[in-house]
């Protein structure tokens, strides 16, 4: 029965000794079998949207490691591309968009309703995971925040302080805001195609929320993921919500219930204990393991993360890393991470 689901049962707000674990980027070029994948679709994008072989890719981890759940493999930037962005990956640097930088870039993108045939084989991946995960492992969704894969298209890459997508906010703030209402409606779309596929949670991510300060990140990082988890959950009802406002700080506080999610997904400047006390009241809690011990190992390892368990076992949890998981990862720490939580 679904509703025995580890994953399931946090997010309804269970509490558990043995929380539910999966990894961000559990799919991912530590593992030796998603390299050859990868090396076998071309190229990351081909990968994405081949969705034998992306379904391939989700499967692996849950096959070596027995997660409580599995993300879809895709990537935030999809949409841009169902939107008619230029998107392109550079090896080692990450990836390449064309810009919008005033209305009239605006003015080239498709409408939210015109994503679909080129986000097709998304869903089909979606489709092949709920026929052939293991009846235990919940199946999450997701897609980036409006604010976070704004930045991407503004900036054409990945910015260290989301410095241009700042200066469009504050220069023309009808198209930034035009953007990101945009954004928020396509991603809307988008979860909901993949929710009728067969995911049964999403995750949103807002890698760079943390740059958003007061009524900014008020406006431009709560509000959109209200809007998509209240119409989300009006389509999908007891459809569980996960959000991620990496780095938000203080803004962690009372963020899931403003918007209406099941659970926070907390960063690794987040002390447990402080999560404990001021976000599990509210919410599920996600996190938030440093993923540099994924490449140490070790005792710390095994400390920190009986820690982590020790500081949230008062309330739902959900254990997963503060950031995804990093290429130099060593495979076999994860294994010693799973000990250490399920003892």
């Amino acid at each position: 029965m679904t509703d025995k689901k580890k994953l399931l049962r946090s997010l309804a707000g269970e509490a558990m000794d043995v929380p539910p674990v999966w990894l961000m980027r559990q799919a991912g070029r530590y593992l030796p079998e998603y390299r050859e994948t990868r090396a076998q679709a071309g190229d990351f994008l081909s990968l994405c949207y081949n969705s034998e072989l992306a379904a391939e890719v989700t499967l692996q981890p849950i096959r070596r490691y027995g997660f409580d759940a599995a993300i879809l493999f895709a990537d935030i930037l999809l949409i841009p591309d169902a939107l008619g962005a230029d998107l392109w990956f550079v090896t080692g640097e990450g990836p390449r968009l064309s810009t919008i930088t005033g209305p009239e870039g605006l003015k080239t993108l498709k409408g939210k309703d015109d994503i679909h045939d080129h986000l097709a084989p998304v869903y089909e991946t979606v489709r092949i995971l709920s026929r052939e995960l293991p009846k235990e492992t919940t199946l999450i969704g997701f897609a980036g925040a409006p604010w976070t894969v704004a930045t991407y298209m503004i900036a054409g890459r990945g910015t260290p302080d989301q410095g241009p997508a700042h200066a469009l906010r504050e220069s023309d703030p009808e198209t930034f805001g035009a953007l990101i209402d945009l954004l928020t409606e396509a991603t809307i779309e988008y979860l909901d195609m993949q929710v009728k596929a067969g995911a049964e949670v999403v995750k949103i991510f807002d890698s760079w929320a943390g740059s958003l300060k007061g009524e900014a990140f008020d406006k431009f990082a709560l509000e959109p993921a209200k809007r998509i988890t209240a119409e989300m959950k009006r389509r999908n009802p007891g459809l569980p919500v996960i959000a991620f406002p990496r780095e938000a700080g203080e803004k962690y506080i009372g963020f899931a219930k403003a918007v209406g999610a099941d659970c926070v997904a907390i960063d690794t400047k987040v002390a447990p204990e402080w999560a404990a006390e001021h976000l599990q009241p509210d919410s599920c809690v996600q996190g938030n393991l440093d993923p540099k011990l994924m490449v140490e190992g070790g005792q710390r390892l095994v400390d920190e993360a009986r820690h982590i368990v020790d500081a949230l076992k008062g309330g739902p949890h959900i254990f997963n890393l503060g950031h995804g998981i990093t290429p130099d990862a060593d495979p076999e720490n994860v294994h010693v991470l799973l000990d250490a939580i399920r003892g």
